[in-house]
């Protein structure tokens, strides 16, 4: 008899949808106060998620909700960083 594997599910910054951890995009915090757009989902630090679809994408500029979720200002070029990465995975 097979175990079924947990599947870890994670919450979108933007439309507040819970789903699995590898179908959102992971935008990280490092302990040296560097964001960054993280593919692999592995990268140290603190993740913020985000869905892959274009409604999230404009959401999320639109509101600049990594700020709110890492509590800091963060700098428009992690906006077009994301947004060129997310244009390209597509």
């Amino acid at each position: 008899m097979a175990k079924e594997r947990k599947i870890p599910m994670r919450m979108c910054l933007c439309c507040r949808e819970m789903k699995p951890k590898r179908e959102l995009v992971r935008v990280v915090l490092n302990k040296e106060g560097q964001i960054s757009v993280d593919l692999t989902g592995k990268a140290a630090g603190r993740g913020a998620y985000l869905c892959r679809e274009v409604q999230c994408v404009a959401k999320l500029l639109k509101t600049r909700a990594l700020d709110r979720g890492f509590s800091r200002k963060v700098e428009d070029a992690v906006y077009e960083q994301l947004q060129k990465e997310l244009s390209r995975s597509e």
